[in-house]
C-alpha cells in the first residue's frame, strides 16, 4: 500500500480530512513505536511506505520497549495529535485496521503479540472478518 491510500483509508475511516489523517497515523504510529521493542520497530518499518518509515524512527539501539496499557497509548495518541480521548481511540482503531492492510499478516501478528490484552479493544476490529471491507462513504 502506498502512502497516499494509507492516509486515504485513514481519513475515511476517520471520517477526517487528509491533513487530521496525517496527524492521528503518525501520533498512533510514534506511539506504537515506544510500545514495541526495537527489533519489531525495524521489521514493521520496512513494510510500510518511506514517509510511514520515517515516523516510526527505527533504532537498532532501542531494543527495549516502553510498557504501558493501553489507555495510556490512547492518551499519548491523543496529546500528540491534540485530540481528545474518544477521537484518539477511533483513530489508533482506525490506524490498526488500515496497518493490517499495509502490511503482512504475519507481521501484523508480531505487532499484535507484543500489546497486552487490555489493547483488545483497539486491535480486535483490525482482526475481525470484513474489517478491510471499506464501504465507500
Amino acid at each position: 500500500m502506498n502512502y497516499d491510500t494509507f492516509v486515504d483509508q485513514v481519513a475515511r475511516r476517520t471520517r477526517s480530512d487528509s491533513e487530521r489523517a496525517v496527524a492521528l497515523t503518525r501520533a498512533t504510529l510514534e506511539t506504537l513505536a515506544e510500545r514495541l521493542t526495537g527489533g519489531e520497530v525495524l521489521d514493521l518499518a520496512t513494510q510500510l511506505p518511506v514517509p510511514l518509515r520515517l515516523v516510526l524512527r527505527p533504532s537498532p539501539s532501542t531494543e527495549a520497549a516502553d510498557r504501558f496499557g493501553a489507555a495510556e497509548f490512547v492518551a499519548r495518541v491523543g496529546r500528540r495529535a491534540g485530540v481528545d480521548e474518544a477521537v484518539a481511540r477511533d483513530a489508533v482503531r482506525a490506524v490498526f485496521t488500515t496497518l493490517r492492510e499495509a502490511i503482512s499478516g504475519g507481521e501484523f501478528d508480531d505487532v499484535v503479540t507484543q500489546l497486552p490484552r487490555d489493547y483488545r479493544g483497539m486491535v480486535e476490529p483490525a482482526l475481525a472478518p470484513g474489517a478491510t471491507l471499506l464501504r465507500p462513504a
